[in-house]
């Protein structure tokens, strides 16, 4: 039985890199949903001219509207088996998403990460802050947890049912962690498979600013902080 997966792309002004990531997903996929995080350029339709569902979500925030979409599938599809997420700026490849779900449509595990290691990493594809913010929340949860996650790639493949027990939370820049650190709470099965990882096309609103990086690590640290002392 082939499993119904939906993939949920957050995308805050686009429009050069959402139509490629959109054509390179793979036909399995039941539905692509774009959510606009209040683009202001043609990211909308982009999406929708390349056949995406596309949502609106005025309020700025990874997290927002990564709930969004989740909120569609709960409305309309929830017969969904599996659901992936992918940024909508072109740095992973979307072809990819077939090695994601193979541990997943295994019936083995629950939740896989798109891992950027490093040989297959494209040279200045990831800032040095990212690279460090990375090491050190990893590390933290290794420390805390006994975690053996290497990396809080947003690339990632989870069981629909899985993710709904997690009761995602996180508005903003700790939904990756958020999600890391609840299934290790659950225990849920994980495991990381090694992805490619490409330069942008644009400029990046979490690394590419001193505001963003700033935000995001103490959003990252704060999760995992809350969860160590629970």
């Amino acid at each position: 039985m082939t499993p119904k997966i939906r993939v949920i792309i957050p995308a805050y002004n686009e429009q050069e890199s959402i139509g490629k990531v959109i054509a390179e997903i793979p036909e399995m996929v039941s539905e692509i949903i774009v959510v606009s995080n209040n683009s202001s350029d043609n990211t909308e339709m982009v999406a929708k001219n390349a056949g995406a569902t596309v949502l609106k979500e005025n309020q700025k925030g990874y997290g927002y509207a990564c709930l969004l979409g989740m909120d569609h599938i709960a409305k309309n599809a929830p017969d969904t088996d599996i659901v992936v997420f992918l940024d909508g700026d072109y740095s992973d490849y979307p072809e990819e998403l077939l090695l994601l779900i193979k541990p997943i449509i295994a019936d083995k595990i629950d939740m896989v990460i798109g891992a950027r290691v490093a040989h297959l990493r494209l040279p200045n594809s990831m800032t040095p802050q990212q690279v460090f913010g990375n090491w050190l929340a990893t590390f933290l949860m290794k420390v805390f947890f006994d975690a053996k996650f290497t990396d809080l790639g947003p690339f990632r493949a989870i069981k629909y049912q899985k993710l709904l027990d997690l009761k995602m939370e996180d508005k903003t820049y700790g939904w990756t962690v958020e999600m890391q650190l609840k299934a290790l709470k659950q225990n849920l099965s994980y495991v990381e498979v090694p992805v490619r990882y490409r330069k942008r096309i644009g400029v990046s609103k979490v690394s590419g600013t001193i505001k963003g990086t700033i935000m995001a690590g103490v959003k990252i640290l704060g999760w995992i902080f809350k969860y160590s002392f629970k």
